[in-house]
């Protein structure tokens, strides 16, 4: 089986980080979205709220997993078997 971790903020989710997702699902068996906690940063909505917002976007799809985590995503992808990652590019600008 092929896992794929699929690490960001997630402040909100949006369609750009939806549509990621929607091509990673045509490539692996399983996407783990994970909610990164980052005490550092001030984000807009509470961790619990992200993944809630996410698990609702992704209307229950079983290849989808939402999780959080404060630690490495190195470490995550150890403990959950993910052999690969997924990133989407941002502009300069952002």
């Amino acid at each position: 089986m092929k896992v794929a971790i699929y690490p960001g903020s997630f402040d909100p989710i949006t369609n750009g980080h939806l549509e990621i997702l929607k091509r990673a699902l045509n490539i692996f068996d399983k996407v783990i979205v994970l909610v990164a906690v980052n005490d550092q940063k001030k984000s807009r909505f509470s961790v619990e709220d992200r993944v809630a917002m996410i698990k609702e976007a992704v209307e229950g799809d079983p290849r989808v997993i939402v999780d959080s985590s404060n630690g490495l995503t190195v470490e995550y992808a150890k403990k959950h078997d993910a052999q690969h990652l997924i990133r989407g590019l941002r502009a300069v600008t952002d």
